[in-house]
């Protein structure tokens, strides 16, 4: 499968919906990232929350320093630290965390391609994650 975008999320962020920006990094909103194994999830388009998920490993990571240019999304490489268990983790879940309940958490992106690294299987270790080079995603207009 390809990296893919939720549809909730692209939709709210053209409608202008406060609180889907990505470039938000204060200390209750911002993006988080969770390592997903795909034998338990199943990508659907229409996942809208953090609470549709399953499969999640490791403890969420906020990805640092967010910016969008150009229509790039991007920020810092990320580290998860000593996750337990001997699981495959295949994907990667970008979500935007703010103040409510995970039942609020509104999910960004599908990562299993263009990054180093995946897939990976846990041994209680840190698992890094290294973005693509060129961001870590973009938003293109088609012709």
């Amino acid at each position: 499968m390809a990296n893919r975008l939720y549809r909730p999320w692209g939709a709210a962020l053209l409608a202008g919906t406060a609180g889907m920006d990505l470039d938000n990094n204060d200390t209750t909103d911002g993006v988080y990232c969770v390592l997903v194994d795909t034998g338990t999830y199943t990508f659907s388009h229409d996942h809208q929350f953090y609470s549709s998920l399953s499969g999640i490993g490791g403890t969420p990571m906020r990805v640092a320093t967010p910016t969008v240019a150009n229509g790039v999304f991007d920020g810092d490489n990320i580290t998860f630290t000593a996750v337990a268990g001997t699981v495959t983790y295949e994907a990667l879940v970008l979500y935007r965390h703010n103040s409510g309940a995970n039942t609020t958490w509104p999910l960004v992106a599908y990562i299993d391609t263009g990054v180093t690294g995946l897939p990976v299987t846990s041994n209680g270790g840190d698992i890094t994650v290294t973005w693509n080079g060129s961001g870590i995603f973009a938003l293109v207009a088609q012709s």
